[in-house]
């Protein structure tokens, strides 16, 4: 437990053990994504026209949010880049075309260690509402084998129902010389961030992890995103010692974060210093309103706790922010491992942080 304000840690047990964090490895992705990238980043979807082959390419630029439903609220829409490919092609006289899709941007296996998951899709930079079968919009779902072939498809529907004939879409890579038709952009990271935090986004969490690789050049794999992590918290001045990220969602159980670092990261979030990890605080999920934690807390702490959960079998975990009674922001990471009762493991978790909204910590 950290005053954020200070720095001053008020007590602490066990915290410098790097223990499996589940969920709760969301906030170093955030905070390193964060400060790879911006607040302000956005990831984006291109349709290219290559002159040589007059082949489309749908370029998937790492946006898991890009939507093929109506009513986006703000995502990407495949909808808006079909419309504004079609003009641009009829512009041109073209009619019919070759589609193709390009998901060169990442490399690697596509499946987490895990394996097929409804809490995951395949880990590829194109996909419509995260490969989702359902209406669902967060939470597991059932998912497409393929989600790039899926969104691809999806392009070439809506091409068509534009007066633009495509082929059944199949893999390519775009090269320097295609030229872009159309592009449609995600929200700002500092939103994308917020919503991977306060939903649990699996999805978003690999792709920022991925993109953070990117933007440190490393290979936009698991391997190299877990790397990236590291050193852009190492570059913080954050304690990473014993930290091993083997993905950027929490899903695999090899990831390991002590609570020392989890702390720390919520404090780098709040220092003045860093208003570009604000969207870290911001996201968290408040105790009985948003997110993973709307429905617990239905007592004095709902609205003070903001908080990731962190559930695997045998694994509990909670990190988040508390006002005390003082009127202090302190903050906080429980990780509990090897646990067996996991309904009265998140109830002690939770009670520990209702005890530190009633305390005066001094």
């Amino acid at each position: 437990m950290v005053d954020v304000a200070s720095g001053k840690r008020l007590y602490g047990t066990g915290s410098g053990d790097a223990l499996v964090p589940a969920s709760t490895t969301k906030i170093a992705t955030a905070v390193a994504a964060l400060s790879a990238l911006g607040p302000e980043h956005r990831l984006t979807t291109r349709a290219v026209f290559e002159p040589d082959t007059g082949e489309v390419v749908l370029v998937g630029g790492g946006d898991p949010t890009l939507t093929a439903r109506k009513g986006t609220g703000g995502l990407a829409s495949l909808h808006d880049l079909a419309e504004r490919t079609a003009a641009a092609l009829s512009g041109q006289g073209v009619r019919e075309v070759t589609l193709s899709y390009d998901t060169t941007l990442y490399q690697g296996t596509t499946t987490h260690p895990i394996g097929v998951n409804a809490n995951l899709a395949a880990v590829t930079p194109l996909m419509a509402d995260e490969a989702r079968t359902d209406a669902s919009v967060s939470g597991p779902a059932p998912r497409v084998a393929d989600p790039a072939a899926d969104a691809a498809r999806k392009f070439a529907a809506l091409l068509a129902d534009r007066g633009i004939k495509a082929s059944p879409p199949g893999p390519s890579k775009a090269t320097t010389r295609a030229r872009t038709l159309a592009t449609v952009s995600s929200p700002p990271l500092a939103a994308l961030v917020e919503r991977m935090l306060t939903e649990s986004d699996n999805d978003l969490a690999e792709a920022l992890a991925r993109h953070t690789a990117l933007a440190s050049g490393r290979r936009a794999d698991f391997a190299g995103a877990g790397a990236a992590l590291t050193a852009r918290l190492k570059k913080l001045g954050l304690p990473v010692e014993g930290a091993v990220f083997k993905d950027g969602s929490g899903l695999d159980r090899g990831d390991r974060l002590s609570a020392d670092l989890l702390t720390a990261l919520l404090v780098k979030a709040g220092d003045p210093a860093h208003p570009e990890l604000r969207p870290v605080l911001t996201g968290l999920p408040v105790a009985g309103f948003t997110g993973t934690l709307a429905g617990r807390y239905a007592d004095g702490a709902a609205g003070t706790v903001r908080a990731k959960t962190g559930t695997l079998t045998g694994v509990n975990s909670l990190a988040g922010t508390v006002v005390d009674r003082d009127g202090r922001l302190l903050a906080f990471a429980f990780l509990a491992n090897g646990t067996t009762a996991p309904a009265a493991a998140q109830s002690a978790l939770d009670k520990a942080a209702t005890a530190l909204a009633a305390c005066g910590c001094r």
